[in-house]
């Protein structure tokens, strides 16, 4: 049985739409994941003896350090690990077990580079202590215990992932914990450290997360287990009808049309509300860039003022016209324009960034020169990279149901490796300008040439439409292939 599903699953990797456009970037996440595999080889081979040479218990500081190494796991995985996706109806019309298609579903997690990788660091770790005369039991239940935490982060993304209001939850204790600790208030892993070193110490202790990892798996199968009915889902709540007609954005057009449905979908949708929300997360990243004992490099100061006023851009805006994909096909239909189209996108995007900067004016605390750097991180936004992110939608052809909340076997995440890796290149061109200036006189005038070329950019729009609309008509036949994948 297990073959079989097997089979079906590399069948549908391989006809699937974006199986030749995304297999450049499969390559490309396959190389990065190599070398980070590299990378904690060496961390863990290292670890131990770099912390002996400053005269320190190697096994204890990591310890000390270990709950955020799990906690930023965690966060990794809800931001860019998917959960496993599977065409479950035809399935549950044949003889197949409902217990099986679970497992099989979960195993499929456990074989995740999410969890690989974490083996290139603790199984190197936990050898140099075999090796440097530690006790061999208590290492070996130590290694058990973080396999098993590893694995325990594992499950705890499938669960967190369909339930919105822990995740966020989750993210505001993790925020405040950091914070903290960074400003000196609370030091969390003077607690923590005492628990992770007794899993080595104390016999016995690692049967703690050993257990909570089993009880994990037990309630996350019979979690997806009960879900899994050909009608689980299709039974709507029954929630008051409200209308919104928004006839003010009447006098814009068909450009005031496509706002309207743009703003209606925000509203009305899980997924687009979370987006939302997580593009309001963006407006404190400059707090880790601007406070007086940061020290961070000056380059990075414009970066956060490009994050800081673009968080809307980079999270809504990324998936254009993915945000329209149920029903993409009815609109190229249509006698639209696809100027049209990309323009209301363009000015969602561009007012989203207006309000973002009034909204960060609290960074004055920090001074005008701070706030100048946002501004002008904003006036970039607007004039570059709010182009480049209407580009890239044309090559991004993930579909989002709008009718399906967050299931359980039915995610797609607003974060993913594949977005992440277009919004790179909109970062360095900043970066260059800035430091060239800061080279050549001083940080002004690095600000000065940010500004400079968010400004040209913005004088240059109508011809960088016209080029981002041909682009489009050329994608739009295979967008339209991709957006009828169904799963």
């Amino acid at each position: 049985m297990i073959k079989k599903f097997l089979y079906l699953e590399w069948k549908s990797f391989i006809r699937s739409a974006s199986f030749s456009s995304n297999l450049a970037l499969k390559i490309l996440l396959g190389f990065l994941a190599v070398l980070y595999a590299f990378l904690l080889l060496m961390l863990g081979i290292g670890a131990f003896y770099g912390i002996k040479e400053m005269n320190l218990d190697p096994l204890h500081e990591v310890n000390t350090y270990l709950i955020y190494y799990f906690l930023i796991d965690l966060a990794i995985r809800l931001l860019l690990q998917k959960i496993p996706v599977m065409n479950i109806r035809p399935l549950l019309a044949l003889p197949f077990k409902r217990h099986t298609i679970v497992n099989f579903s979960l195993g499929k997690t456990v074989l995740s580079v999410f969890n690989i990788l974490h083996i290139f660091f603790f199984l190197p770790f936990t050898i140099v202590l075999l090796i440097e005369g530690y006790d061999i039991m208590n290492v070996i239940f130590w290694h058990l215990a973080m396999i098993s935490l590893v694995y325990t982060n594992n499950f705890l993304n499938i669960i967190l992932t369909n339930k919105d209001n822990i995740f966020a939850f989750f993210i505001g204790i993790v925020l405040i914990i950091a914070g903290l600790h960074y400003y000196h208030f609370f030091n969390i892993t003077t607690y923590t450290a005492v628990f992770f070193d007794g899993l080595f110490h104390t016999k016995g202790l690692f049967l703690i997360p050993v257990f909570f990892l089993i009880s994990l798996y037990y309630y996350t199968f019979n979690y997806l287990k009960n879900n899994l009915y050909l009608d689980a889902g299709l039974s709507p709540k029954h929630e008051i009808a409200t209308t919104e007609n928004l006839t003010w954005l009447n006098q814009f057009g068909t450009l005031g049309t496509f706002l309207k449905n743009d703003i209606k979908l925000i509203k009305r949708n899980k997924r687009s509300r979370t987006t939302v929300l997580m593009s309001f997360v963006f407006l404190f990243y400059g707090l880790l860039f601007f406070n007086s004992n940061s020290h961070q490099p000056e380059m990075m100061r414009i970066l956060a003022g490009i994050f800081v006023s673009g968080g809307f851009m980079f999270t809504f805006g990324q998936f254009v016209p993915s945000w329209d994909s149920s029903y993409y096909q009815l609109m190229m239909s249509q006698n639209i324009s696809y100027k049209n189209y990309l323009s209301s996108k363009w000015w969602l995007v561009v007012i989203a960034t207006f309000i973002s900067t009034i909204l960060a004016s609290f960074y004055l605390f920090y001074g005008w020169q701070v706030y100048l750097t946002i501004v002008v991180g904003a006036i970039y936004n607007i004039g570059v990279n709010s182009h480049l992110v209407l580009l890239s939608g044309a090559y991004t052809k993930t579909p989002i149901d709008l009718t399906m909340s967050k299931g359980a076997f039915g995610d797609k995440k607003a974060f993913n490796s594949s977005t992440m890796l277009i919004t790179l290149p909109k970062l360095v061109l900043p970066i260059l300008l800035y430091w060239l200036g800061t080279f050549l006189l001083n940080p002004n005038l690095g600000l000065v040439f940010v500004a400079v070329a968010g400004i040209l950019g913005f004088a240059l729009r109508d011809k960088v439409f016209t080029k981002i609309e041909k682009i489009y008509k050329t994608e739009k036949y295979k967008t339209i292939a991709a957006y009828k994948q169904k799963s």
